[in-house]
């Protein structure tokens, strides 16, 4: 039996390929986008600004830090300029080859969090955009087994408001995360205090608006492609349609048109539905 294509690990290639190309960089974060018009051309000053947003939560000192889903090492190889210890688990074959090129320095570990067998002691936990993808009963409880006394946990990632329903009631929406006040709670539960927060849910919002005007030029290039090819050479477009049918269930067909084409994926659409959070978090005294 042929191996299955891996769809995901494509579009992670494509996609890095891509925000290099516009960018420089292998950034797959949000942008900061206080005091910016949001273009194309300002996305890497936009994520410039999140990473020093991010930075600035930093504690003081040389610190051993774990970044958990650490992207494409991006985020890594700043920290090792600053002088930092780092260490990545991201369970992506793919993004851990990335982050081995990007962040020679780090160790990397190509494994879920849930299954990271290593045991620090680190000074810092990092979760850039990262915690959403962990259980609540995972993640704050096995970062307390890995800190050092003194250390910290620092998140900076969505979270679903109370507004926030469920995709059968709204649909497919942008952002996710776990709930907020389920956050808040665990955060309690788990032997923690917010030792610092901040909501900055206006300034990553237009993000999404500029990440769908994309995927609306994209749509549009397909659009006009099936339109000719239906018109002119109507064998050669059925042909073209039976063949990603070999790929793509119906299911993910439609959904893939109505990410390219729809336009429920508004800035607005990001506020109702989800706030934005950067989190310090420390160990409640004994």
């Amino acid at each position: 039996m042929a191996d299955k294509i891996d769809t995901r690990a494509v579009g992670l290639d494509v996609g890095l390929a891509f925000i290099r190309w516009l960018t420089g960089a292998e950034n797959l974060h949000y942008g900061l986008w206080t005091g910016l018009e949001v273009t194309a051309g300002n996305l890497r000053a936009a994520q410039d600004n999140y990473t020093a947003k991010l930075f600035g939560y930093l504690p003081e000192g040389r610190l051993r830090i774990l970044d958990i889903g650490g992207g494409a090492g991006e985020t890594a190889k700043k920290l090792l300029a600053l002088g930092h210890s780092v260490e990545i688990v991201v369970p992506s074959p793919f993004l851990a080859a990335r982050c081995r090129a990007n962040a020679p320095g780090a160790t990397v570990h190509e494994c879920t969090f849930e299954a990271f067998q290593g045991t620090g002691p680190f000074d810092l936990c990092l979760f850039s955009e990262s915690f959403q993808y962990i259980p609540l009963g995972e993640s704050l409880p096995k970062c307390a087994r890995l800190l050092a006394p003194g250390g910290q946990v620092l998140i900076a990632d969505c979270f679903r408001t109370e507004a926030y329903r469920g995709r059968a009631v709204h649909g497919p929406q942008p952002g996710g995360g776990h709930q907020i006040a389920a956050f808040h709670a665990a955060v309690r539960e788990t032997g923690y205090v917010l030792a610092a927060e901040e909501d900055i849910t206006d300034a990553v919002a237009p993000s999404i608006d500029l990440e769908q005007r994309l995927f609306h030029v994209l749509g549009h290039g397909v659009t006009r492609v099936s339109e000719e090819l239906h018109r002119k050479r109507p064998m050669a477009h059925w042909a073209l349609g039976r063949m990603i049918g070999l790929f793509l269930s119906r299911k993910r067909r439609e959904n893939l048109m109505q990410r390219l084409t729809g336009t429920a994926r508004t800035s607005e659409a990001f506020r109702t539905y989800n706030r934005y959070h950067i989190a310090r978090l420390e160990r409640a005294p004994a």
